[in-house]
């Protein structure tokens, strides 16, 4: 019930804080800058297309060719679908690109998620080094190096990164 002052209008300092009782996941809101609901559709059916014709050996082949040329992960994956009309490899192949490159010893040794965070902030931290006065970009910063902090707990508990893997702005400048 909603406390009423003595005249028996509603209480102006009682305020219904709808973060607070939310039902969620348990964690907190992450500030990010998509809005929209706008973006393609993954295919419907996990199956291979009856219109793509490689075959497993040749899709895992441009895999390992497209990492050689430096690209990343998920850039390979657009590149398969879009220049190749591959759709999905894990259909094709019955793995991942990324299983496909631990296999032929390509794969990163960041996650690539952390690695473009890691990139940003390198970014940034140059920005403000010199235009020591922005404040929105100090506190995008602060906001990427958090979920810096929570990505790299993630993958500290899961084994890909060492625990003792710390992240310092001496870090970027390695990168």
């Amino acid at each position: 019930m909603v406390p009423k002052d003595k005249k028996g209008s509603l209480n102006k300092a009682f305020k219904y804080d709808h973060h607070r009782f939310r039902e969620s996941s348990g964690g907190c809101r992450v500030p990010k800058k998509e809005k929209g609901k706008s973006h393609s559709t993954r295919p419907v059916t996990h199956r291979k297309p009856s219109w793509c014709k490689y075959t497993p050996e040749e899709v895992e082949a441009l895999v390992v060719k497209l990492a050689k040329e430096g690209n990343f992960p998920s850039k390979i994956g657009v590149i398969l679908r879009d220049q190749y009309g591959i759709p999905l490899v894990k259909p094709l192949v019955g793995k991942s690109i990324t299983e496909i490159l631990k296999e032929y010893s390509l794969a990163p040794s960041i996650p690539e998620d952390l690695e473009m965070l890691l990139r940003k902030a390198s970014r940034l931290h140059a920005h403000l080094e010199k235009h020591k006065g922005d404040r929105h970009n100090k506190r995008a910063l602060q906001i990427i190096e958090s979920k810096i902090h929570r990505l790299s707990g993630y993958y500290k508990r899961k084994g890909v990164l060492p625990k003792d893997w710390k992240y310092t702005p001496t870090v970027l400048a390695v990168r």
